[in-house]
Order: structure tokens, then sequence, then C-alpha cells
């Protein structure tokens, strides 16, 4: 079954347990998808609505860092189980010590010996950990084994 008729029959299921905030979470993910997929003429794959959601999930921890900083409690509740929602869709996550080894591998396949090779290292490692792991978290990584 593909990720897009996964996110319809979990919508549905959503519906029917009356569970709101599951049921607004997909359809936020499906719109995103759609979005997608008119802007740019094209049909996604699984990766291609990985990507979208792994957006998504991005967008919500920052949000949670600006709103956890006010008093509504519902409001930090309801955003951190779509996050976990959103959790649930994406691949496995990358720990720091599997990430820093494969950072690790790379710096050594590109050759890299400081920050003017950063670029390089990005370059290769985003592909290889495809939506297992923010860009922010490769960046750290790398910038502290290129010092």
């Amino acid at each position: 079954m593909s990720l897009k008729a996964k996110l319809l029959e979990d919508m549905k299921a959503a519906m029917k347990e009356k569970d709101s905030v599951r049921k607004n979470a997909i359809q936020m993910i499906r719109a995103a998808i759609l979005q997608v997929e008119k802007d740019q003429k094209i049909e996604l794959d699984d990766e291609g609505v990985i990507e979208v959601i792994a957006k998504e999930y991005k967008k919500r921890n920052d949000a949670l860092s600006e709103i956890e900083k006010s008093d509504r409690q519902d409001l930090i509740d309801d955003l951190k189980r779509e996050i976990s929602i959103l959790q649930a869709y994406l691949p496995e996550q990358l720990s720091d010590e599997e990430l820093e080894k494969i950072v690790a591998e790379v710096i050594l396949e590109v050759g890299a010996s400081s920050m003017k090779d950063m670029g390089k290292v990005m370059g290769a490692v985003i592909p290889k950990v495809k939506g297992r792991a923010d860009n922010g978290r490769i960046s750290a990584i790398a910038k502290e084994k290129l010092k």
C-alpha cells in the first residue's frame, strides 16, 4: 500500500473514531502533498511524500518551541500529538552516533579537510540519510568534525 493510500485510510479511521487532532494532522499532510503535486505538476511517490511529511514535521517542531513560551497548554499538547502522528509516517530517525559515523565516512570519501569542504560533505551526506535526519543535525556534526 502506498503512503498516500495509507494516509487516506488512516484519515477515514480517525474520522470514524472522532479523533479530531489525528484527522486534522493527516488532512494537513494530504493538503501539503496535493499542493506540491499541483505546483510541480507531478505525482509524488512514497519518497516524495516522505519529504513533504518531513517538512511538515519540521514546521511543527519549530512552532512548538515558539508556543511553549505561551501559557496555552492545550495548544502545546495538540501540537505534541500532531508531531507524534507525523513521526509515525517518517522512517526511523538516525541516532547521533549513527549520523556521526556516516558523516565521518563521507568526510573520508570526499577528502574534506576544512570548513571550505562543508558543501561537498553536506551534498554527499544528505542523499544517504534522506528523511532519517534533519539537515541541521547533519550540519552541526559536519562542522564539529571539520574544525
